[in-house]
Formats: structure tokens, C-alpha cells, sequence
């Protein structure tokens, strides 16, 4: 197995203190928001037989398997972050398969470079993702029910908000959440904004319910995501609580650490709470307008004592070890690649000793045994 070197990437939303702070250093002052481990070409982990994504691509089936090959091509098929929210993240949706392959095929027959701000799909696959919380952490996911939604907007005793309030309580579900999220994107900014501002003050003044959404307000002044935000669920997750965010679901990260694991891909169509491009028209084709609970996620045990984050993708599949001190090693090989990262105490991974943030890339059949006493979590594939 090979330790893993992995890049910080500095995102404006990113915790100037979260990443330090688990990774035992001292703060630089500069945000911290994405520690990437994997092989994605923006950013591929270093390992001491050269970069991660180029010792793949030299001998595929060896690292990844064969299954993993035949499956999913030559490449590792997903990403795993340590994601430290400071301020929250764009309002965003993700493609399903289908709609990735076309969109792509669709931008590159257009003649759009796949750097342009204006670009929506940079890929032709799908992104689905699971976040894993390490200390509390907020999100939103899915919208609320209309009439729950409507209530939440009431409550603000704004005018200007007041026809969706009437819109969500008369229409039938679906039509009711499409209808009011296309005239947030669409309204005219500047009335968005005054509307945004009293909207932003009255949440500051009520607080309890509304208190996320004055603080979104505080980092996005005057942005329509912060209304668009008011119809989706506000989630708090507890260490050891995961979400599961499928294609077509709007959602977005507040605050927190968590570690994240995702198919490869860069598509993102988003909402809002984001100075970046918003296609509104290519995003309310793709929303899947109904009212959803948030799903929860919390790891089932099995008999070796891994506790597992059920999804229902191949792409990915994450777990946890909490391992202790005299305990015999647990064997975790296995015919997938995977990656082992410690989160908490010290942890052995065969010969290395991993601290929390550090990580190591194990190919697919290579003996794996954890032991020591702390947490690791195992990213691989499921197929």
C-alpha cells in the first residue's frame, strides 16, 4: 500500500480552522476546504511511485482489479474529501447518468470548451455523493413539503413573498415547487434583492427555525438562493450521521467537517448562494420537483465489526473501522482498490501508521490489516 500526499484545496466556503485543527498544525489564516484523496486529474494524490492517477494508468487492472476495470474503465471511479464547510456552499443539483451523457454530448457538439464559466457538464458521467459528518454539521437536502415551505415563508411577514406563499398552498405539489423556484431564479435581481434583504433581516430577528437561513443571507446578501433555500430541509447531522445525495436532489453544505466519497465527475448545475454561472433553464429540467425527507444515514454493523454506509451505487462504497488497542488486526482485503483513512487516534494500515487527515491508496487483492486504536474509514468500490 502506498501513503498518500494529498492537496488542500483553498475554496473561498472552505474553514480556516477545521482542517488544521484534525490534521494537528498549525492554522495558516488562508481557508481549508477540500483535502482530495484519489486520483482525479485536478488533483491526484502523491504516492511514492509518482502520482496516483499516472500509477493507474500505467497498469490498470493491477491496481484497480479486473472486476473494477471491466466495470468502470481504467480509473479509479470515485473521489474521497475531507470537506470543512466555514460558510456554506453553493445551492446545486447533480445529473443522473442519462442526463450527464447527453448534456455533455450535447455542449461538446455546441463547440463549448469544457473550461468555460457558462459550461454545465464537464463530463459525461454522474456525481452522486455521500457526506459523512465528523463534528456536527448543517446542510440542506430536498424540498420540504409545499404547505411546510409556504408556513416557513409566512412566517417572515414579508410582502413581496407572499404570491408564493399563495402558490405553494393552492398548486399540486410538483407544480407548486416548480413554479415558485422558477420565479425566484427568474425575478428581476433588483426587486430579488430588496426582497432578499427583508427576508434576511425578519430570519435574523425570529431566529430558532430561520436562524440557518440568516446566516446563508450574511454570506450571499441580497442572493435568491437564500429564498430558494427556504423551501428546501434543513438537516443537522451528528458525528457518524451521513447523507446520501442522489441525482436531481438541490441541496447544499452550511457548516461542518465531514468526509465526503463521490463518483468522478464535475457536473453541477447550480441554484444559487454562488457568483458562478446558473442555467435556469437547464436547471429546472433537470430538479425532480417533490417534497423529500432527508434520509439520514447511520452505519449498519456487521459481524467483523465494519459499519457500512448503504447507497444504491456501485461507484463508491464507504465504511468505517472503529478499531482498539490489543485487539486482534482486521483483514480488510479485498478485489477493489481502496483507499484507508484515519480520522481519530493512531491507527496502523500494514506497515504505515496513520495519524488523522492521513491516508494510503491499498490495490485491488494487497493484503490490508488495520489495527491500533482510533477510526478509519474505507473507501472502495462496491461492485
Amino acid at each position: 500500500m502506498d501513503r498518500l500526499d494529498n492537496t488542500i484545496r483553498p475554496y473561498a466556503w472552505g474553514s480556516t480552522t477545521a482542517i488544521p485543527r484534525l490534521l494537528g498544525v498549525e492554522p495558516t489564516g488562508e481557508p481549508q476546504a477540500e483535502m482530495w484523496m484519489g486520483a482525479h486529474p485536478g488533483a491526484p494524490s502523491r504516492t511514492p511511485r509518482g502520482p496516483l492517477n499516472e500509477v493507474i494508468d500505467k497498469a490498470p487492472e493491477s491496481e484497480l482489479g479486473q472486476r473494477t476495470v471491466a466495470r468502470f474503465g481504467p480509473r479509479l471511479p470515485f473521489l474521497l474529501k475531507i470537506l470543512a464547510a466555514g460558510a456554506p456552499l453553493s445551492l446545486q443539483v447533480h445529473p443522473d447518468l442519462e442526463q450527464a451523457k447527453e448534456g455533455y454530448a450535447d455542449e461538446e457538439r455546441r463547440g463549448i470548451p469544457v473550461d468555460a464559466p457558462h459550461r454545465n457538464y464537464k463530463d459525461a458521467n454522474h456525481k452522486p455523493e455521500l457526506i459523512c459528518a465528523l463534528t456536527e454539521f448543517d446542510g440542506l437536502c430536498g424540498f420540504r413539503a409545499p404547505d411546510a415551505a409556504a408556513d416557513l415563508l409566512a412566517g417572515l411577514d414579508v410582502d413581496s413573498l407572499k404570491p408564493y406563499v399563495d402558490v405553494l398552498h393552492a398548486h399540486p405539489e410538483d407544480a407548486a415547487l416548480r413554479e415558485v423556484l422558477t420565479a425566484v431564479l427568474s425575478a428581476d435581481p433588483e426587486e430579488m434583492t430588496h426582497t432578499v434583504t427583508e427576508a434576511a433581516a425578519a430570519c435574523s430577528r425570529l431566529g430558532g427555525a430561520y436562524a440557518p437561513y440568516a446566516d446563508i443571507a450574511h454570506h450571499y446578501p441580497g442572493d435568491p438562493g437564500v429564498i430558494a433555500a427556504m423551501l428546501l430541509n434543513h438537516v443537522r447531522l451528528q458525528p457518524g450521521e451521513a447523507l446520501y445525495l442522489g441525482a436531481d436532489v438541490p441541496h447544499a453544505y452550511l457548516s461542518g467537517l465531514g468526509v465526503e466519497i463521490m463518483a468522478n465527475s464535475d457536473n453541477v448545475l447550480r441554484c444559487g448562494l454562488t457568483p458562478k454561472h446558473v442555467d435556469v433553464p437547464e436547471l429546472l429540467r433537470i430538479v425532480r420537483f417533490e417534497a423529500s425527507d432527508p434520509g439520514v444515514l447511520r452505519p449498519e454493523a456487521s459481524a467483523d465489526g465494519e459499519e457500512v454506509y448503504e447507497t444504491p451505487i456501485d461507484e463508491f462504497r464507504l465504511s468505517r473501522y472503529v478499531v482498539s488497542e490489543g485487539a486482534a488486526p482486521r483483514d480488510l482485503t479485498r478485489a477493489t482498490p481502496q483507499i484507508l483513512l484515519c480520522t481519530a487516534g493512531s491507527v496502523r494500515a500494514g506497515e504505515q501508521v496513520l495519524a488523522p487527515g492521513e491516508s494510503v491508496f491499498v490495490p485491488a487483492d494487497d493484503k490490508a490489516e488495520v489495527s491500533g486504536a482510533g477510526t478509519v474509514f474505507r473507501a472502495t468500490v462496491a461492485a
